[in-house]
């Protein structure tokens, strides 16, 4: 009945009203200072809040200013080694109270082995603050009463549920673990359903979806964009459809995240009858660090009353070296000092034990008055043999334009710095099933690159001496995932090449062209 769908629509506007970060006036930097302090206040106990003194610097004048002095920056190898591995062996009040039940697998796209990231009662109390504060973002989108009451479903493409217990811990992706956490009235809404989803063979859990994909209502999809590309291509032809609205008519939302939706757009609206509203979340390992909270904007609303402080590094040659890693003693700024469109690696402490923590990620200010941020990239997915400072976001974009140019769809990507004798030369892999000169690519990328990046531009003179484009079938790289043990949920293709990382790619290339050649 129409009444309902106004009623719905109504109480979420109402609720979205009365929410703390709605209303005018509210100070995202006191809303930082007040998380610090209840962090600290919580830690204090701690062996590492009695390690560092919290409960001295709780007494000191500036907090801020004494917890940065205290304590040091970490990485991941600096945390763990000397923290996270005791609560790993189920020691409690390690750099959190109580014992940790959960930890997220995170490997990202720049390790070989997975890293253990904390997760605590806490930080998924947090996690589901924020995501009800996304839902309630809905009251900005305008939709119709009438999407209130049809496609009911969510189908939340992540990993396998069936997380790994070994007598102390469970483990599994943060995906899985907050699915397995989610609140008994949202199991209505939720897909593919429990067995499913506790599925950990990958194909399996597709085709599962695919035989099921009829039986359901779908309104809104939740996924990595290449993965969930995918399994909507194995359902319209499994059904001879022609799109995706044909079998969900109400599918209206895809909720996104992880990588830029930019390269996947022009194949992913293929697939569909209508155009959908594009959602993108920041939910990291850490903790659900931003959401978009407007429609059409290409920029998330930090979360900043949540559990989770954030301090901010410029990234630049002071604080990182040539290959990404952090200097010694680096400039660290709060919320309060940052600037629009200058780009930082994110430091987190948070509810689940990390303390200014570096999570590896780049980020830019859009808005400093709405507190509002995209991703650039990685502080290791970026690209600087001589100077050229390629980042994440100025790729992407060039594979865009490129793209838009040549009119084809490029559904994966990565580049490599290459020695070209006594200069460099930068090696990039298209992943597309359109017929694509590699030459007339490569003089586009390297054109958009000019005009994005001045000191591309420059060192394009000076010392990178070639551009060479090698174009592959898509399934090439996902078949690549799959040998690495990465295929699907939450995995991502690394989008720069580094050492041994190129090394494993063309030995792969080259047994691939070796199989070809055999069946030919």
């Amino acid at each position: 009945m129409p009444i309902i769908g106004s009623i719905i629509k109504r109480a979420i506007e109402l609720r979205s009203l009365s929410d703390k970060e709605n209303l005018k006036g509210f100070d995202g930097c006191k809303a930082q200072q007040n998380v610090l302090n209840k962090l600290l206040r919580k830690a204090q106990f701690t062996h590492f809040g009695e390690t560092y003194g919290f409960s001295d610097i709780l007494n000191s004048s500036d907090i801020v200013s004494a917890f940065q002095k205290r304590v040091p920056v970490h990485d991941y190898n600096a945390m763990h080694k000397r923290w996270w591995y005791r609560s790993l062996n189920g020691e409690p009040f390690v750099t959190w109270p109580g014992r940790v039940k959960y930890f997220a697998l995170s490997s990202g796209t720049s390790e070989a082995s997975s890293k253990y990231i904390p997760v605590t009662a806490d930080m998924l109390k947090s996690i589901k603050r924020t995501s009800v504060r996304q839902l309630l973002s809905l009251a900005q989108y305008n939709f119709p009463p009438s999407f209130f009451e049809k496609g009911k479903g969510i189908l939340m493409l992540g990993g396998s549920t069936h997380l790994q217990f070994n007598g102390t811990y469970y483990a599994g992706d943060l995906s899985g673990i907050t699915t397995s956490n989610i609140p008994f009235w949202f199991q209505f809404f939720y897909k593919p359903g429990k067995r499913i989803s506790k599925e950990r063979d990958w194909p399996t859990k597709l085709e599962e979806i695919v035989r099921k994909a009829g039986d359901w209502d779908i309104g809104v999809i939740v996924g990595v964009p290449a993965w969930l590309q995918i399994l909507l291509e194995k359902i319209i032809e499994r059904y001879n459809l022609s799109t995706i609205h044909d079998i969900w008519p109400n599918l209206s939302i895809y909720v996104h995240g992880g990588v830029s939706i930019a390269p996947y757009l022009k194949g992913f609206e293929r697939l569909l009858a209508k155009p959908l509203t594009y959602m993108e979340t920041y939910l990291a390992s850490e903790g659900f660090i931003a959401y978009q909270k407007r429609p059409n904007v290409n920029s998330m609303q930090m979360s900043l009353d949540t559990g989770l402080f954030f301090e901010f590094i410029p990234f630049n040659e002071h604080n990182f070296d040539n290959d990404g890693n952090l200097i010694k003693n680096p400039e660290t700024l709060t919320l309060r000092d940052v600037e629009e469109e200058k780009e930082y690696a994110l430091l987190i402490s948070s509810n689940a034990g990390a303390w200014r923590y570096l999570i590896g990620d780049t980020i830019k200010f859009t808005s400093k008055k709405l507190n509002e941020i995209k991703i650039t990239g990685r502080t290791k997915h970026f690209l600087s043999l001589c100077g050229e400072h390629l980042s994440q976001e100025n790729m992407t974009r060039a594979i865009e334009l490129m793209s838009d140019e040549l009119n084809i769809e490029v559904r994966e990507f990565t580049v490599a710095g290459t020695k070209y004798g006594s200069m460099f030369a930068h090696k990039w892999f298209l992943g597309t099933d359109d017929r694509v000169d590699p030459v007339k690519a490569s003089t586009l990328i390297d054109n958009y690159l000019k005009q994005l990046n001045d000191d591309y531009r420059v060192e394009r003179i000076n010392a990178i001496r070639d551009v060479i484009v090698e174009v592959l079938p898509s399934k090439v790289f996902y078949d690549y995932m799959r040998e690495q043990g990465k295929e699907g949920a939450q995995n991502k293709f690394p989008r720069v090449l580094k050492e041994k990382q190129l090394e494993n790619w063309e030995s792969f290339i080259a047994r691939y062209k070796g199989r070809q050649s055999d069946k030919s």
